[in-house]
This record gives C-alpha cells, sequence and structure tokens, in this order.
C-alpha cells in the first residue's frame, strides 16, 4: 500500500516532528518560567542574602495587584448589569486575594531590620509609593489624590493608567448603578470620599428590605476591611523594620503610612452601622 506508506513517511518526517515540538505548550513555555525566574536581579554586594526575599516578595505583590486590577473591572461590569451572584462570588475572590496579601508580610517580617539594612542603600530612590499597581487599586476603589499620578514618569503608561482609573467611575459608583437598576432612589452625582445622607438614607432601606443587595453591600464592607487589614499590616512590617527613619524615595516612611490607616474607601456603608 504505497500511499499509506508515504503517508506515514510525511508524518514522521524529520521537519514535521519538529514543527509539531516547536508548537506544543509546556508548563514552563505557557507560564514564561525563564522570563519569570531571570527577574530577581539583587544590587548588593554578595548580594547580601536577603535581597533576593525582598524582591521576590515586591515582585509577587504586583503581581497579585494585576490581578486585583482584573477582578475590580470585572465586579464593576457585572454589577452594572445588576449581576447580584456574579458580584459576590468575584468581590470574594478579591477577598482571598487581600488575605494572602496580608500573609505574605509574615513571610516579610522574617527579615530583620538589621538584614534589611544590608542592602537598604540599594534601593536608592526607589520607595513602595511608586507602586502604579496599588495606585490604580486605589483610584479604581475611589481614591482621587494627585499626588499618585505624580509619583510615575511624566508621559509614562504607568502615570496614564492611574490618571485613567482616577477618571473613570470607581466600584462605589458602580455600586450604585446596580442598586438604581433594582429600583433605589440614587442621588447625582455622587462621590465615594464624601458621605452622602441621602445615599445612607437608601442603603437603609437596602439593608431592611433588599437583602441580596445588602450582601453585595457586606461584601464590599469587608472589601473596605481588607484593604484597611493590608494598610495596617503593611505600617507594622515597616516600623518594626525601620523604626522612624524616613523611607526610601525622600517619603516619611512610617508617618506618611499611619496617616492612611483608618480611612473607609466606602464611608457611606460605615455611617450608617448606627442605624440599622
Amino acid at each position: 500500500m504505497p500511499d499509506e506508506a508515504n503517508r506515514s513517511t510525511r508524518h514522521d518526517s524529520p521537519r514535521t516532528i519538529e514543527l509539531v515540538t516547536e508548537r506544543a505548550v509546556s508548563y514552563a513555555s505557557y507560564l514564561r518560567i525563564d522570563e519569570l525566574l531571570a527577574l530577581q536581579l539583587p544590587r548588593s554586594d554578595g548580594p547580601e542574602h536577603d535581597e533576593h526575599l525582598f524582591i521576590v516578595i515586591h515582585q509577587v505583590y504586583e503581581l497579585w495587584f494585576k490581578q486585583v486590577l482584573h477582578e475590580l473591572a470585572a465586579v464593576q461590569r457585572v454589577l452594572e448589569s445588576g449581576d447580584t451572584d456574579a458580584a459576590l462570588h468575584l468581590l470574594n475572590r478579591v477577598l482571598k486575594i487581600l488575605k494572602t496579601l496580608v500573609a505574605q508580610v509574615d513571610v516579610l517580617e522574617t527579615m530583620t531590620p538589621l538584614q534589611f539594612l544590608s542592602f537598604r542603600d540599594r534601593l536608592d530612590s526607589a520607595s513602595g509609593f511608586q507602586s502604579a499597581g496599588f495606585r490604580e487599586i486605589e483610584a479604581m476603589l475611589g481614591s482621587r489624590d494627585p499626588a499618585a499620578a505624580a509619583a510615575q514618569p511624566e508621559g509614562s503608561a504607568a502615570r496614564r493608567a492611574i490618571e485613567a482609573a482616577q477618571a473613570a467611575p470607581s466600584v462605589w459608583v458602580s455600586f450604585l448603578a446596580y442598586l438604581a437598576g433594582r429600583g433605589h432612589p440614587i442621588p447625582s452625582p455622587a462621590t465615594v470620599t464624601v458621605p452622602s445622607d441621602a445615599v445612607q438614607e437608601t442603603l437603609v432601606a437596602v439593608y431592611r428590605g433588599d437583602p441580596d443587595a445588602a450582601l453585595v453591600a457586606e461584601r464590599l464592607v469587608d472589601l473596605d476591611e481588607g484593604i484597611q487589614e493590608w494598610r495596617y499590616r503593611h505600617v507594622k512590617m515597616v516600623e518594626r523594620t525601620i523604626g522612624t527613619r524616613g523611607g526610601t524615595g525622600g517619603s516619611s516612611g512610617v508617618e506618611y503610612l499611619r496617616s492612611t490607616l483608618f480611612r473607609p474607601v466606602f464611608p457611606d456603608l460605615w455611617e450608617i452601622r448606627s442605624r440599622l
């Protein structure tokens, strides 16, 4: 059967095998493992042992920040479409990520102050305040601090991303649109930074008469609390590592971080607690 023999020969030819191999996706190629593991480049002499941990922890933070942005964008879409179940599911995922971020502080705190100081000067002007990922998260949640974008190089993609997030409707605005879609009276415009008596009256009615929407509101409270927990653990970690020293990049260090504590992301949801 010459035709079958020819087909078999063609199928098993070295060039065909090579092409198939090139197209095959492996664990390493799919996840770009080689590139990923080449990104840890300590700058200290030696290098200092703990600088590698410091780099890995912060790179992982940035990956999680990217995922939180991805999830919050989806949260806004499903809220605006009125999908309660999807909103609850996605918000729960964000909460799990925040718990993971807090747990990573435990790992970072295994590094003593002297171990951090052994390479701290290599950070030069680098500062956590420059994390565009976290600043974009803050913007999506409602923060409109001009300093957040200004910390990024002028004309950079990071600055544009933060500015775009600050100009776009926040998660809170999407939640208010969700409530309006369910027939609740929502004043316009409403902002996340200024508590509104009218919004609070609506929220009290939601808690008393719309159980599904109240569940979504409670997940937002969980999200708010999760952000505050992350800020607190971050402050205490920095305090136990560098004390009251100024931060890298000219920041005030712990003093600045303390100023961010106990600022609710969704103040209206906290204001109504005594009225329920």
